[in-house]
């Protein structure tokens, strides 16, 4: 048995020298060693036990250190957010005063005690501002209505004028009547479409388009202007774009119509190019590019984004030289980003400018009407054997209506109010009804919900000078609408489309 050194020193020179012999000695050497070993093992535990609660000791008092430093700091950045958001802020004490959390807490309680009474009147304010903007959005409903009404009399006027055998000198002043009252109509479309847009209030409809069919007639209601500046207009058509596509019509005619405008108004003796090509399609899907190029007055470089915000024009001379409001780009604008697209313009002043956008159309099944297929003039339209009831309480529209539905060859039938209309559609045999939104007695969204619940079928289309019809329109069973003042190829068209099959 091995024994500890130093009891192995101590018994060498205190025992016998053959005391490992004696078995009394050696059993007490080895009570001994047990001892040293004991002492040894409990000494290094304690040793250790030392040295960890040391590491710890320091590691505890680090992390206290840092805490403390933690505190510190965010105590202080809390106070530097506070004063970068309130200068005014008066509790610090001293700019060392770090540790002042309390105070630090209780200007915050005073904050978000301010921060919800202002909330509360934040909200009282965004329900003031709603209720105006409500108030705002009927008022111009109403104006719409108020100021369509007489507008589509006298446009509706000027029209019958054009068909009678005048002097020139007469026609000279119809034509003035003519232009002046479209400007006036432009320029209400304008406001009541931008009120609209910032409203967040248009809808896209989804119709079958014939796209060739559709520039022609844009091309023909822009003809006549375009021949008083002496200005020729020309369509480029892709002939590998489909037969027809689905879309929202009106809102294209809308954007394509004000950028057709805006050529014809800067350009003189010149060319406005209306083009259409094919950009990518696949089974479900085509894009097209739509372009309008003129040789006009062209844009200065520095202008070009100008132009698109709201009531600017490119120089201060433009409104007072060639007229406007200054939102029809702003209006295209507005509905290409609704759509997931944008305007672009190239120009160079003395030059001419061109106008350019994408959409993205659905693939339609349609089949009809082929591109080679010349767009009707007004004096072939005819609607022989067609018998319509006109609903209206305007005299002035019932008269402009009435006589060019009869140049037409239709057979017509008038009712004043929405419950003569009803009691018209009960006894006769219509096929199609004209039907006022606005009428005394009985207006007619009521008229049609009555008349649906007998006749189903015969189509009801809105005659309507208002600024939104839709959902209730829809809601009531209306077919479509037409909107005063009307231009006579889309009260043609919607008449024929609902009447073709018959």
């Amino acid at each position: 048995m091995s024994y500890n050194k130093t009891l192995l020193s101590q018994a060498q020179k205190n025992l016998p020298v053959n005391y490992l012999e004696d078995p009394i000695l050696k059993n007490f050497l080895e009570v001994i060693e047990k001892t040293y070993a004991t002492y040894e093992k409990d000494k290094r535990i304690t040793e250790h036990a030392f040295e960890i609660s040391e590491r710890e000791y320091q590691q505890a008092n680090q992390d206290l250190q840092y805490q403390i430093e933690l505190k510190r700091a965010s105590i202080q950045k809390l106070k530097q957010a506070i004063k970068s958001l309130d200068t005014n802020a008066t509790f610090f004490v001293t700019e060392s005063d770090d540790n002042d959390l309390m105070s630090t807490i209780a200007y915050l309680e005073e904050q978000i005690v301010k921060t919800k009474v202002l909330e509360a009147e934040l909200l009282k304010a965004i329900e003031f501002a709603e209720k105006a903007l409500k108030a705002k959005s009927e008022f111009l409903s109403v104006m719409s209505h108020e100021i369509r009404t007489p507008l589509n009399a006298i446009i509706g006027t000027i029209l019958l004028l054009k068909y009678k055998e005048l002097t020139p000198d007469q026609e000279e002043l119809v034509r003035v009547m003519e232009i002046s009252s479209e400007n006036l109509l432009s320029l209400i479309n304008d406001v009541l479409d931008f009120n609209k847009l910032e409203e967040g209030k248009i809808v896209f409809a989804e119709h079958d388009i014939d796209i060739f069919h559709f520039l022609k007639n844009i091309k023909m209601a822009h003809r006549i202007r375009a021949e008083e500046k002496q200005n020729i207009i020309k369509i480029m058509f892709d002939d590998d774009i489909p037969d027809y596509i689905v879309g929202d019509e009106v809102r294209l005619g809308q954007i394509l119509n004000n950028l057709i405008s805006n050529a014809i108004k800067f350009t003189k003796e010149g060319t406005i190019s209306i083009q259409v090509s094919l950009k990518s399609q696949n089974k479900d899907w085509v894009t097209l590019e739509f372009a309008v190029k003129d040789t006009g007055i062209g844009i200065p470089f520095e202008k070009q984004q100008a132009i698109f915000e709201s009531f600017t024009q490119a120089n201060a001379n433009i409104t007072r030289e060639y007229g406007g409001s200054g939102l029809g780009l702003t209006i295209i604008k507005k509905l290409l980003e609704l759509q997931g697209s944008g305007i672009h313009v190239e120009s160079t002043p003395g030059k001419g400018a061109r106008f350019f956008f994408d959409l993205t159309f659905k693939r339609s099944s349609a089949s009809g009407l082929k591109k080679e297929e010349a767009i009707q003039n007004i004096d072939e339209k005819n609607l022989q054997g067609v018998k319509v009831l006109l609903v209206e309480d305007v005299v002035f529209n019932v008269m402009v209506a009435e006589r060019l539905l009869k140049k037409w060859n239709a057979e017509v039938d008038v009712a004043n109010n929405g419950q003569i209309a009803v009691e018209k559609a009960r006894e006769g045999n219509y096929d199609v009804i004209l039907m006022d939104i606005h009428m005394p007695v009985m207006d007619g969204y009521t008229a049609t919900a009555e008349i649906r619940k007998f006749n189903t079928t015969t189509p009801i289309v809105a005659l309507t000078a208002s600024s939104s019809i839709h959902d209730q329109a829809n809601i009531v069973g209306m077919n479509g609408f037409v909107s005063k003042p009307f231009n006579m190829n889309d009260l043609y068209s919607v008449i024929y489309k609902h009447v073709s099959d018959r």
